[in-house]
C-alpha cells in the first residue's frame, strides 16, 4: 500500500527544496548558514523489530540549544501516539536524534517532531524490521550521489515505490571536492551548485556540504518516506581513503586525523545513524544483513598501481611483482582482526539460527575483475589528458599482466577476500553481496578454492559518471570485453545511472538495476533494466 503525505509539509515547516537549490552561490551559502526552524525535513534509521532511530534539524531563532519532543504513531493523525526528547545542540549543529523502542516489529509507523514555540516539522513514514517468518523483503541500494554531475532521481524513483521496505546507502553520499572539479565547470548541470565552494576538509566545509546535499528535495523525500541504513565510503572524508591517509589529502591540507574525525562528526550528525561502525540487522528468519566498516578503521593503505608503474621500466613486469608480493600480503586488510573476526562470527550465527540469507551491505566491489590486453595503437590514438592517460596505461599493463586495474576495491586484498568467502563457506552460508563504488553494474559468481562462495550484486551509481566517461568505446562493446576477461563476472554495464532494488524471499533473491533515463534533468522515468537472480543453496547466479 502507497501512502502519500502532503509535499506542502515541506515548505510549510521551512525545509529547503528546488528554491534553495537554484539560488546563486553566496546566496545558496548564506540561505543554508542562516536558517531557522526545521530546516531539512526528517529521517530515520537502523531500525530493529521494537525501535527505530528517528532525525531531524532545527535551528531556534536565537541559535542556541532547544529540546524537541519527538512524537510516532501507527497512524498520520497521531490519534495514539509515543513520546519522546531530542536535543538539538549547536555542539551537533542543530541535529538531534532519539531512538523511540517498545515498538511492535513489521509495522508501519508515522513521526514528527516538535518544537518549544509550536512549530511541527514534516511528517516522516518508517517501519520496523520484521520478527518471525518472513515470505519477502525488499531493499533499495544506492551508491555514489555526486550533486552537480545530476539530479537525484534515483532517489525520486525509489521513493514513490511500494514494494520496498528498508533503503540502504552504501556510501560516498556526499563528494568532497572543490566547486569545479568532477566535474569540471563544463560540466556540472546548471542549478546543483555545491557549497561550500572549496573543497571540504574542516568540520564547518563538511556540515555545509551536508547541508546543500540534503536541500535535495528527492533524497529529502527518500528519507522522510522510508528508513535508512547508511554506511560511509572514502568521499565521505578524501578520495581513496584509508585508516590513516587518503589519496585526496596533501601535506598543506592540514592533518589528516583530524580531517577524518571532522568529517566522521559530520556524518554522525547529518545522517540517521548511531554512530556505531559496523552492525548487523536480523530480518526475521529470513536474512541477516551486515553493515561492515571498510575505510577509516582499519584499512591497509592502499598499493597506487600509476605510481608503482612510473614512466620507466616493463610496466607489466612491474604489476606481476607487485601481484605476488606485497598485493598477496596476508596482512593487508579492509576491516582489520577484531571486525573480521565479528563478520565471520556473525555469517555462522545468522546460519545457525535458520537464517536463510546472510547479506553483505558494504562499500567496494568484492568480485574479480579483470580487463583485456588494449592494443598499443588504440591507446597512443586516444590522445587523453596526461591523468586519464596515466589511468589508461595502468589498465592496458593489467590487462597483459593478468592483474586487477583497480586495487581500491576487494581486488587490492585478495588475502582478505580469501579469508571473508572462506569463512562464508564453511559457515554454509548463503551470501550476497551488495557493493557501490564502482559507478557501474556488475554481477559476479563469487568464488573461493574453486567452490562457489555467493554472489555479489555490484550497484550503479546515483548520478557520477562510470567507465563510459574514460573510454571512448560503446558501453556494450566496454561490457563485453570485460566479462571476457573476468571469469567471475556474469553480467555489466558501464554507461546507466539508477538504483538497485533486491527482493529477498527464502528461496531465491532478484536484484533489479533500475537505469534512469537521465540525470541532466529532473525527471522519474526509465530505461529498460536488468534482473538477475540467486536460488538459495545454489550460490551462483540462475542462467
Amino acid at each position: 500500500m502507497t501512502i502519500i503525505i502532503d509535499r506542502r509539509s515541506l515548505v510549510l515547516a521551512g525545509s529547503f527544496g528546488i528554491g534553495a537549490l537554484a539560488m546563486g552561490g553566496a546566496a545558496r551559502a548564506q540561505a543554508l548558514l542562516t536558517a531557522r526552524g526545521f530546516t531539512h525535513n526528517v529521517a530515520s534509521g537502523e531500525p530493529g523489530p521494537d525501535s527505530i532511530l528517528l532525525w531531524t534539524r532545527y535551528v531556534p531563532a536565537d541559535g542556541g540549544d532547544v529540546q524537541l519532543t519527538a512524537e510516532l504513531s501507527e497512524t498520520p493523525d497521531f490519534r495514539k501516539k509515543t513520546s519522546g526528547g531530542a536535543g538539538a545542540s549547536r555542539a551537533d549543529d542543530h541535529t538531534a536524534r532519539v531512538v523511540v523502542g517498545g515498538l511492535q516489529p513489521g509495522r508501519t509507523y508515522y513521526y514528527r517532531f516538535i518544537a518549544p514555540d509550536g512549530a511541527v516539522s514534516p511528517v516522516g513514514r518508517t517501519r520496523t524490521l520484521p520478527a518471525g517468518p518472513v515470505e519477502r523483503f525488499g531493499l533499495g541500494v544506492f551508491s555514489c550521489a555526486n550533486l552537480p554531475y545530476g539530479w537525484f532521481n534515483a532517489y525520486a524513483h525509489a521513493a514513490a515505490r511500494d514494494d520496498i521496505d528498508l533503503m540502504v546507502h552504501l556510501g560516498d553520499y556526499i563528494y568532497e571536492y572543490q566547486r569545479g572539479y568532477y566535474p569540471g565547470a563544463d560540466q556540472a548541470i546548471a542549478g546543483r551548485l555545491i557549497e561550500p565552494a572549496g573543497e571540504a576538509i574542516r568540520l564547518a566545509d563538511y556540515r555545509l556540504r551536508y547541508s546543500s546535499y540534503r536541500a535535495d528535495p528527492d533524497l529529502q523525500r527518500l528519507h522522510q518516506m522510508f528508513p535508512m541504513i547508511v554506511q560511509h565510503d572514502d568521499h565521505e572524508t578524501a578520495n581513496d581513503a584509508w585508516a590513516h591517509g587518503a589519496e585526496n589529502h596533501q601535506p598543506d591540507e592540514g592533518d589528516y586525523e583530524e580531517r577524518k574525525r571532522a568529517s566522521m562528526k559530520a556524518w554522525n550528525e547529518w545522517l540517521p545513524v548511531s554512530g556505531k561502525p559496523w552492525s548487523s540487522f536480523e530480518i526475521g528468519d529470513l536474512a541477516t544483513i551486515f553493515r561492515p566498516e571498510t575505510r577509516l578503521t582499519a584499512r591497509s593503505e592502499r598499493l597506487d598501481p600509476v605510481a608503482i608503474i612510473g614512466t620507466s621500466g616493463d610496466p607489466v613486469a612491474k604489476l606481476k611483482a607487485l601481484r605476488d608480493g606485497p598485493l598477496a600480503d596476508p596482512k593487508r586488510t579492509l576491516m582489520g582482526p577484531e571486525q573480521e573476526q565479528w563478520l565471520q562470527d556473525g555469517i555462522a550465527r545468522s546460519k545457525r539460527r535458520g537464517a536463510k540469507w546472510q547479506v553483505l551491505a558494504q562499500q567496494v566491489v568484492m568480485g574479480q575483475m579483470r580487463l583485456p590486453e588494449l592494443p598499443a595503437a588504440f591507446v597512443a590514438s586516444l590522445k587523453l589528458p596526461p591523468e586519464q592517460a596515466a589511468f589508461l596505461n595502468v589498465l592496458s599493463a593489467a590487462g597483459k599482466a593478468g592483474t586487477a586495474p583497480d586495487f581500491d576495491s576487494w581486488d587490492g586484498f585478495p588475502a582478505a577476500r580469501a579469508r571473508l568467502l572462506g569463512a562464508a563457506q564453511a559457515a554454509d552460508a548463503d551470501l550476497v553481496v551488495l557493493s557501490g563504488d564502482s559507478h557501474n553494474g556488475w554481477a559476479f559468481d563469487l568464488a573461493s578454492q574453486g567452490k562457489p562462495a555467493g554472489v555479489e550484486f555490484g550497484g550503479h551509481s546515483v548520478s557520477s559518471p562510470g567507465i563510459e566517461a574514460y573510454l571512448a568505446l560503446p558501453p556494450q562493446l566496454t561490457a563485453q570485453f570485460i566479462m571476457r576477461a573476468s571469469p567471475e563476472l556474469k553480467w555489466a554495464d558501464t554507461s546507466s545511472r539508477g538504483y538497485m532494488a533486491v527482493q529477498l524471499t527464502p528461496e531465491r533473491v532478484t536484484g533489479e538495476w533500475v537505469f534512469m533515463d537521465t540525470v541532466k534533468a529532473r525527471s522519474l522515468a526509465i530505461r529498460p533494466g536488468k534482473t538477475m537472480s540467486v536460488e538459495r543453496g545454489r550460490r551462483i547466479f540462475s542462467a
